[in-house]
């Protein structure tokens, strides 16, 4: 008699990064298969991690679909994100990529001691990328395969959304983040995360490039990360990111990709608003000492590619990546 499928199993758990900050880790396994090489999933600048990548709703968790393949996944909250520890808003900003980079490092290593596998998968979405390039590039030894999605990486300093003359500028001090207006925290509400997934889904209708069942349960879930904000009409991440991103559009660069040793999936979207098409170029230049590269240009694809309807960019960017952590 043929047993029913057992579903995935989630567990939660904290890893210490250093005194005083927990990161929030959840784990996925599906009961049947997970012999595959370990994968963890890197959020970015606002959401955190299960919002971003694990939602009870079908096309909804990027982790489960990479568990069912056979992978045990793993999310993690930066610190400041989520269910991490919130340090305290006396030290202005909030989690930069150094910051957050020791956060990856003990994760990794929890992953690689849990599993007992000597290097690891690892995918990141936009800053996500960015931070675990920043970890790859300075533990190449710990990292198998890397997916860069829509990531920072510059070869020029132009960006009219994040960089000089943007929001994100001190407009009394011509290139420099402007502190004072972002605090610690950013207070993000239901038009943050909305504004520019509306603007980049050509149509009038967006239900026909994204599922508004999905959506709904995104923005809640991102809304009850941030416990004490429970009832109100804002959510907390840290403004650490936001000043790292302003400091990448204007050309700075945290890390060297020349330092990368394992294999790169490369991954643009044509209706992105955050990667310009000169940080793939230059990321792709830049991975002469990687084992392999892989670009995927996915050029209807929006910045929210892998939250979309399969036919939209999703379906294309699993596959590519299921192929790519096999090698």
């Amino acid at each position: 008699m043929t047993r029913p499928l057992q579903p995935t199993k989630r567990t939660d758990f904290f890893v210490r990064s250093e005194p005083g900050i927990d990161i929030f880790v959840r784990r996925l396994v599906d009961p049947r298969s997970h012999a595959k090489v370990p994968v963890l999933l890197m959020h970015g600048v606002r959401v955190p991690s299960i919002p971003s990548f694990d939602l009870d709703i079908e096309n909804g968790s990027l982790a489960a679909d990479l568990a069912a393949a056979g992978h045990p996944v793993y999310l993690m909250d930066a610190r400041g994100f989520g269910r991490s520890t919130r340090p305290a808003p006396a030290a202005l900003p909030i989690a930069r990529s150094n910051e957050v980079v020791r956060d990856i490092r003990a994760v990794v290593e929890h992953i690689c001691s849990e599993t007992s596998c000597d290097r690891i998968a690892c995918f990141g979405w936009a800053t996500g990328g960015h931070w675990l390039g920043y970890h790859a590039a300075l533990y190449p030894e710990t990292i198998s395969h890397i997916v860069f999605f829509i990531t920072l990486y510059p070869q020029e300093a132009d960006h009219p959304l994040l960089g000089r003359g943007s929001h994100l500028e001190d407009p009394t001090r011509p290139g420099v983040f402007n502190r004072a207006a972002y605090g610690a925290y950013l207070e993000n509400t239901r038009e943050d995360l909305l504004a520019w997934w509306d603007t980049s889904i050509p149509g009038k209708d967006r239900s026909d490039w994204r599922d508004p069942a999905l959506v709904e349960r995104y923005l809640e879930e991102a809304f009850a990360s941030d416990g004490e904000r429970a009832g109100t009409s804002t959510f907390r991440s840290p403004a650490g990111p936001m000043e790292d991103s302003y400091y990448l559009a204007t050309g700075h660069r945290f890390w060297d990709a020349s330092l990368i040793a394992g294999q790169a999936l490369v991954i643009s979207a044509g209706r992105d608003f955050w990667a310009r098409p000169s940080d793939s170029e230059k990321l792709v230049a830049d991975l002469v000492n990687a084992q392999s590269v892989t670009v995927l240009d996915l050029p209807q694809a929006t910045h929210y590619a892998h939250l979309d309807r399969p036919q939209n960019g999703r379906a294309a960017m699993l596959q590519a990546m299921l192929a790519f952590f096999d090698r």
